[in-house]
């Protein structure tokens, strides 16, 4: 069991951050380094898993092979420790976290991702780790790739030209016959129906899984954001695109001000362990069990294990559902006001500044990521590529059927004996449906 201290991992606090820096208009690149495949053919990069709460590659760079977290919330890439062979730049940055600040200077080195060989990567390179409340060796890794648009890039608005364009930029700009977009697949610890190992891919689909080229191309960039700093992976739900475990729409309304009616904007980052969804969503989907509980202190709901809930999400017309494995969450060490061990419910209340701002609606994180195939297309975010030139989009494809699921869930969660149906299971008449407080820190940032 895992105490609850990274909840949102490493989740990139975009709001003071993204916003400190000039917007800087796009230069054609002059990067003098060039990109090469390496002699090997290894083209999928196996994902490891850290007890569902961290997703983690390995990459090369100055010759030092690194662990690095996956986050498609972020993109910048930064190692902490000594990284040979590597120039520093003498410009300093500080990249905002929720468990602390990545704060060093920009470098550049080397890069080995995948296949590819990358010279001169930007990168920062932090020589203190203090202040992050958790301790990252320990966790497993030595540092972060953002694989968000190279927009979002904090090192490239610093340096302001292509110098410190992100890792997958630099790899599109300089293998412009393939076509821009990478795919994830996460898998879930414990469960036989799922993927025995996570792999990511680039310019490529993960054999077994092209069906994902025929899925509904979700739109990235109409959605509303603030600045171009602030562009993610993001789009739009169905009208009435979250499903409760009553099996009826939730009906909540976007916060953003350009959404279309009855439609959430959906940002997709790997970076975060539990969702973070519109509070009134988190209590539809957790107020009406039998034994749930609002933990205040920590900012989110826990269940009895045992109780099974089926929920999904709805986008281009089709329906995406969650393994109740990932609805709530059995890897966090946590006990109700009975000293009972309880599970968290993963869809947590939004509390985010940017959501504040009417900048999105929903975050959805590696619960929901676990039950799909992914794949985002950069298109023309990438400059200087003559083939893949048409807007950015986001496929997927769903990896979770209900059936297995429930199977899966009586078998990790009730020890073989399906106990779904008992009358401890039934969900509460909406009229006794609890309600999370807000707190005190939300209405100050309100």
């Amino acid at each position: 069991m895992r105490h609850l201290l990274p909840l949102c991992l490493l989740c990139f606090l975009h709001s003071a951050n993204a916003l400190r820096f000039p917007i800087h208009a796009r230069s054609a690149s002059t990067s003098s380094s060039r990109l090469t495949r390496r002699a090997n053919n290894d083209t999928l990069l196996n994902v490891k898993n850290t007890q569902n709460s961290e997703y983690i590659t390995n990459i090369t760079l100055g010759g030092r092979e690194i662990p690095v977290l996956l986050d498609t919330g972020s993109s910048d890439l930064w190692v902490a420790g000594d990284v040979p062979d590597s120039t520093d730049l003498g410009v300093s940055e500080s990249l905002s976290y929720a468990v602390g600040d990545a704060a060093g200077d920009i470098n550049t080195a080397t890069l080995q991702f995948g296949n590819y060989t990358v010279e001169n990567q930007a990168f920062l390179l932090v020589k203190n780790t203090s202040s992050f409340s958790i301790n990252i060796e320990t966790e497993g890794f030595d540092g972060l790739i953002g694989l968000g648009p190279n927009t979002g890039s904090v090192i490239r608005d610093k340096l302001g030209d292509s110098k410190g364009d992100s890792v997958l930029d630099r790899i599109f700009q300089q293998n412009a016959s393939s076509a821009n977009y990478m795919t994830i697949l996460l898998n879930r610890l414990d469960d036989p129906t799922s993927p025995s190992t996570g792999q990511m891919s680039i310019s490529e689909i993960v054999p077994g899984y092209e069906n994902i080229t025929s899925m509904p191309k979700l739109s990235v960039e109409m959605v509303h954001k603030l600045t171009d700093l602030d562009q993610h992976w993001q789009t739009y739900t169905d009208v009435n695109g979250v499903i409760g475990p009553d099996g009826n729409p939730i009906e909540v309304e976007s916060i953003v001000p350009s959404a279309p009616d009855g439609q959430l904007v959906v940002v997709f980052d790997s970076g975060y362990t539990l969702p973070q969804v519109p509070r009134a969503m988190s209590d539809a989907i957790y107020g009406r069990v039998q034994g749930a509980e609002y933990n205040s202190e920590q900012g989110f709901w826990t269940i009895p294990c045992a109780q099974m809930l089926n929920i999904s999400f709805k986008f281009g017309g089709v329906d995406y559902p969650i393994s109740p494995l990932d609805t709530s969450s059995s890897e966090f060490d946590v006990v109700n006001s009975a000293g009972d061990p309880v599970c968290v419910g993963a869809f947590q209340p939004i509390s985010s500044a940017f959501s504040l701002l009417g900048e999105y609606d929903i975050i959805l994180g590696m619960s929901f990521m676990r039950n799909v195939y992914a794949l985002f297309d950069y298109g023309d975010f990438v400059e200087d590529t003559s083939t893949d030139l048409g807007s950015p989009f986001i496929q997927l494809l769903s990896t979770t059927n209900v059936a297995a699921a429930h199977a899966a869930f009586v078998s990790v969660r009730l020890n073989g004996v399906d106990t779904t149906g008992a009358a401890s299971q039934a969900l509460l008449p909406v009229s006794e449906e609890q309600h999370s407080p807000e707190t005190e820190a939300e209405k100050k940032a309100q």
